[in-house]
């Protein structure tokens, strides 16, 4: 049986080492230039066009600048049922823009694209306290679920040391959600309601494989009641490897799919959703395998020692 059986220590060392890069190069990022915060997080402002025919983004952007001395960002957006395209600015922070300035961009894209209908669809202000408030509200969300996440996990494998399982389990979500944060970071993604829904889809996709694992350890507790813990855990990680692998490439091939219609069809915001949902999910997937248990059985070893 050992012959069959993954080391599950030896690839938690080489998982660590991997989010450790990650984390570093995310860190580096995000000290040298930043995270995109939304204007849902940030404050600012959005004000959406919608054209006919094409346009190009850099023509667009060009047009903007005569006009708009602030530093701002455009993105596309294409309907795909009625093949709607409109091109969105984005002025994050204090960096609003009045009525007088808005009436002059859209004159000065009517008069550039006079053969492309460019209408001014809709704008939308948020001030910097509201965003801040409401990203305070949205980060005490994710940690409540977080919360219940340790409470239930502690509470349904009570019999094998449910407390520190629960733990190591949420040390494992912390990697999921670090990973989705830095590939925002890495990708220049902006954080936006796309990412906490990325968030908690994480979180639950996360925990399922981890939950299927635990089971199988105490299965195989009440199995071989004289195995170690050590060789519990490789056994169940090795029952449960295909399952959550099948698993997590299904998802995950379904979110390229969305990756691959963004791209092709110029949704540019469906970028924050799909790209890292990707790699969290992946990284939901390796974390519950090779991180949560592992480091379970560590704790539990250091500290019958």
């Amino acid at each position: 049986m050992a012959n069959k059986t993954i080391n599950t220590k030896k690839w938690f060392k080489v998982s660590i080492i991997v989010y450790a890069v990650l984390i570093l190069a995310g860190i580096i990022m995000t000290v040298a230039f930043g995270p995109k915060l939304d204007i849902n997080f940030s404050g600012g402002t959005r004000i959406s066009y919608s054209y006919t025919g094409d346009i190009a983004e850099k023509d667009f952007k060009d047009t903007v600048a005569t006009v708009l001395d602030k530093d701002f960002t455009v993105g596309q957006n294409t309907s795909l049922a009625n093949d709607d395209k409109a091109y969105v600015i984005t002025l994050a922070g204090k960096n609003s823009v009045s009525a007088e300035i808005q009436e002059k961009i859209t004159e000065a894209l009517q008069k550039k694209f006079a053969d492309n209908t460019v209408t001014l669809r809709d704008s939308e202000s948020v001030s910097p306290t509201i965003a801040t408030n409401f990203f305070i509200k949205s980060l005490v969300a994710v940690l409540i679920t977080a919360a219940l996440v340790v409470v239930y996990v502690g509470i349904r494998f009570r019999k094998i040391g449910g407390v520190s399982a629960s733990l190591t389990a949420f040390c494992s979500l912390i990697l999921d959600l670090l990973t989705a944060f830095f590939i925002c970071v890495i990708f220049r993604l902006p954080i936006d309601m796309n990412f906490m829904a990325v968030v908690l889809t994480i979180l639950g996709y996360s925990l399922n494989d981890t939950i299927v694992i635990y089971d199988r350890v105490r299965e195989n507790k009440y199995l071989y009641p004289n195995m170690s813990l050590s060789d519990n855990m490789d056994l169940s990680v090795s029952s449960t490897l295909v399952r959550n692998i099948v698993t997590t490439t299904t998802t995950v091939c379904a979110v390229l799919t969305i990756v691959v219609v963004a791209e092709v069809c110029g949704l540019t915001s469906l970028r924050s959703f799909a790209i890292p949902m990707a790699f969290g999910l992946v990284s939901g997937c390796v974390s519950s395998l090779f991180v949560s248990g592992p480091l379970w059985v560590k704790y539990k070893e250091a500290k019958a020692k």
